[in-house]
């Protein structure tokens, strides 16, 4: 929200469609999200909230970036991410859960079919990314999006052989 506020005084709804146009693979923020998050901004001195209008429907109060709310996006931006310490995921998790309950056979058959969903993701972000019209955020996220599904592409193939080789063992 620090972010989106940059570009001067918004209402929730404003910094809300902001958010979809300018992060629209993201998971989407609910409007009451929003809104706490700018109640919580404004308790910790961030953001300002100006005085409630009422222009053709509900009561809209704006908010404006602070100092001390500049200063810590201009900190929060300098901060690198660490990298996650959990590398489960839902994926990993089936595909363990397959080779408890179905075999090898059934998790062979799951991850065929999520290499299938996976390789249609990319074919869209691939539009996305080559669609002239797409802004440079647009074509960023695709990237981003691409490149970790291309790692999931990869995880998938290796557990393909591995559970192949498993297969093998167990017969041999």
């Amino acid at each position: 929200m620090l972010g989106l506020l940059t570009a001067g005084e918004q209402h929730g709804y404003e910094l809300k469609r902001s958010y979809d146009v300018r992060f629209p693979a993201a998971r989407p923020l609910a409007s009451a999200q929003v809104y706490a998050t700018l109640a919580r901004l404004a308790r910790d001195g961030l953001v300002v909230a100006g005085e409630p209008e009422r222009v053709a429907g509900p009561d809209r109060t704006t908010y404006t970036l602070t100092e001390s709310g500049q200063d810590e996006l201009a900190a929060w931006l300098q901060e690198v991410e660490p990298p996650s310490p959990f590398v489960s995921n839902p994926l990993a998790i089936k595909v363990t859960l397959f080779l408890l309950t179905a075999g090898q056979d059934g998790a062979r058959g799951y991850l065929r079919r999520q290499r299938a969903a996976h390789l249609q993701r990319m074919r869209e972000y691939t539009q996305v990314k080559t669609n002239p019209a797409s802004s440079l955020v647009m074509v960023l996220e695709a990237d981003y999006a691409i490149e970790h599904l291309n790692a999931d592409l990869r995880w998938m193939d290796n557990a393909l052989t591995r559970v192949s080789l498993l297969d093998k063992e167990i017969n041999s």
